[in-house]
């Protein structure tokens, strides 16, 4: 899509939420072959109307360079002429966008608030020079890269380990994030550490509740181990406790907004231990010790030595912020400020009195630009 049509989208997105009229548009939409009838059965999937909505909007940003034009025909096919007069004058949209108040965009558990203080406004982007420099990854194949997604839900009983209710809520959303992303996706559910070995070597915790290091999985992918993987980006994103301890964060000045609160039954960490003698709770799943290689970026949901905490019923929390933001910034921004949006989401939630703080490290030796 171009970018003066994205920004269109992103200009009047909260007028297209509250008005689109969704049931007359999937016929114009399948007859034009802007989505196909996979693709729009997962965007009714979505949840409420509101949800579809924003779902459509995020779907129509990856459908070519004619997704607007041909969008707009099919508002005026559904009788929705206002919406279609609306994107179709022909002009970049001058001025700042809709200012009514994002919380109603951002779907539970995210914050009611935008995370700053200060919206974010769509303005001229530079985009294609800077994906273009010698100093940006080349995402120029058809996929673009492959995205690996291994979902451990299910513990075997002997372990004290809980069964991780949410999480395929969180695969389903990766899996659809990645794919519209143009990345292969591939799933692996419930997998054993030794099947870990057979998939790929190394894991974190495998059903069995046997543990391998992080940086022992990372490894394998680097420069020495993957030789066809020199000079390519290698991006992982583990959503795993990093310990047992609770982060009960600090005091704030009272003109800081205060965190989101997340009722208590639903949110639990991740993996819990099951109550009972014996048995270990998840305990640190990475250090700071990962391989020097270069081209290797490593995001965990929450700091060393701290749980991380999943919404048995939306899902965790670090993925589904991960998710908001790729949908939100992946086609300006480069992977870091992506992640600092993330993580300022994530920490703004509260588990009663706890939180939760993703980090990263990045070694990365270019800006990494998602395709879109």
């Amino acid at each position: 899509m171009e970018e003066t049509d994205r920004r269109r989208l992103l200009c009047f997105r909260v007028r297209l939420l509250t008005e689109l009229r969704l049931e007359s548009l999937w016929a114009p939409l399948l007859r034009r072959d802007i989505f196909t009838a996979d693709m729009i059965e997962e965007i009714q999937a979505a949840g409420t109307r509101r949800d579809q909505a924003r779902q459509l909007l995020s779907d129509l940003e990856t459908r070519g360079r004619r997704a607007m034009g041909d969008f707009v025909l099919c508002l005026r096919e559904s009788g929705q002429e206002a919406l279609a007069e609306l994107l179709s004058d022909g002009r970049p949209p001058e001025g700042p966008p809709d200012q009514s108040p994002r919380h109603s965009e951002v779907h539970h558990p995210l914050p009611e608030k935008p995370p700053s203080a200060h919206p974010v406004l769509p303005g001229p982007v530079e985009e294609q020079p800077q994906r273009d420099s010698e100093m940006v990854y080349p995402l120029n194949s058809e996929p673009c890269g492959y995205c690996l997604i291994i979902n451990n839900v299910h513990f075997h009983k002997d372990t004290d380990l809980k069964h991780r209710l949410g999480s395929n809520i969180d695969r389903q959303r990766l899996e659809k994030r990645f794919r519209a992303l143009h990345f292969e996706v591939l799933t692996k559910e419930d997998l054993t550490a030794q099947s870990y070995h057979i998939q790929i070597p190394g894991a974190i915790f495998g059903t069995d509740g046997q543990r391998i290091p992080v940086q022992k999985v990372v490894s394998y992918f680097n420069g020495s181990h993957c030789p066809s993987l020199r000079g390519k980006p290698k991006l992982f994103f583990i959503q795993a406790c990093g310990g047992e301890e609770k982060d009960e964060g600090f005091e704030m000045e009272a003109d800081t907004p205060p965190g989101r609160r997340e009722g208590g039954k639903a949110v639990e960490s991740d993996a819990t231990p099951m109550p009972g003698p014996g048995g270990d709770s998840d305990e640190l799943d990475a250090t700071a010790s990962l391989p020097t290689d270069s081209d290797i970026l490593v995001c965990y949901s929450t700091s060393p030595g701290y749980v991380s905490w999943r919404d048995t019923q939306s899902g965790s929390w670090f993925i589904e912020a991960l998710d908001h933001v790729l949908a939100e910034y992946a086609h300006r921004e480069d992977l870091p400020s992506i992640l600092m949006k993330m993580a300022n989401i994530v920490a703004a939630k509260v588990a009663g009195s706890y939180k939760q703080m993703p980090g990263h490290f990045n070694m990365l030796r270019k800006k990494f630009f998602f395709r879109v």
